[in-house]
């Protein structure tokens, strides 16, 4: 009876935190800052833990490259696309040849790492609209040095991925991109094929449990709707400084496991 209660606690939670993930994501992004804790609190392994986690956010994105599909910079695309499924695709090996032991304790400083990320994602978003607003001649991007900046990014967000979204705007930004909604539109594409090129290597490597993917996808499915209602109305500084504590939270939290 007590390993029944336990499993229906586990229940509760996941469907809990995938829902929250889900606002999150709509709202601000960051939602693997609850989701996948909560996968590895159940007691899914680390590795697996993250590339289930992978899989049942992914589908979220998808909705969002549609809707951006029209801000596409189709010139750079190829170059966007390659990178994103060569860093997805290794990154994801890499993830899955890594040992647990060694993963688990790289989970602190990957959350902690992409929590700073998100906290100086402001101040580079502000830079990035104010430099799209100034009149500038635009000058097409260098191509092969534009690739062997996202690949590393791309290689990032195949393994572990949080926060690496304005990464990859501040380098197409850096190599003369200079519209906003040319930018977040490739952005998105970037994360969701890097993330769908990571979800494939899981999937065929048998690294996902289907029956925890499957319940996290759909309530973060359903936190995304919901926030999606939402993301307007709220301050966008007070979600990052959320999303930040957050992360920085759970960051704090696994090292004190692992010490």
């Amino acid at each position: 009876m007590l390993t029944g209660l336990i499993s229906h606690w586990h229940f509760v939670w996941l469907v809990a935190a995938s829902f929250i993930a889900g606002v999150m994501n709509a709202m601000a992004g960051g939602g693997s800052f609850i989701s996948f804790p909560a996968m590895l609190s159940i007691g899914v392994p680390p590795i697996q833990a993250n590339a289930t986690n992978t899989v049942a956010l992914w589908p979220g994105q998808v909705t969002s490259v549609a809707a951006l599909r029209k801000d596409l910079r189709w010139d750079l695309l190829p170059v966007v696309l390659t990178a994103s499924v060569l860093g997805g695709v290794s990154g994801a090996v890499v993830l899955l040849r890594t040992k647990q032991i060694t993963f688990l304790h790289l989970v602190p400083w990957l959350l902690l790492v992409a929590s700073l990320l998100f906290g100086i994602s402001g101040p580079v978003s502000r830079w990035l609209k104010a430099r799209s607003d100034s009149p500038h001649e635009e000058r097409k991007p260098a191509l092969l040095p534009l690739f062997l900046i996202l690949l590393p990014v791309c290689f990032y967000i195949g393994y572990f991925g949080a926060g690496a979204g304005f990464l990859i705007m501040t380098a197409l930004a850096l190599f003369g991109l200079e519209k906003m909604h040319e930018l977040n539109a490739l952005k998105v594409t970037a994360a969701c094929i890097s993330n769908l090129s990571a979800v494939v290597t899981f999937v065929f490597s048998g690294a996902i449990i289907w029956h925890y993917c499957l319940i996290s996808m759909v309530f973060a499915g359903a936190g995304g709707y919901v926030g999606a209602q939402y993301a307007r109305r709220m301050n966008a500084n007070v979600l990052r400084t959320i999303v930040v504590v957050t992360g920085c939270a759970m960051a704090g939290y696994f090292f004190w496991r692992n010490g």
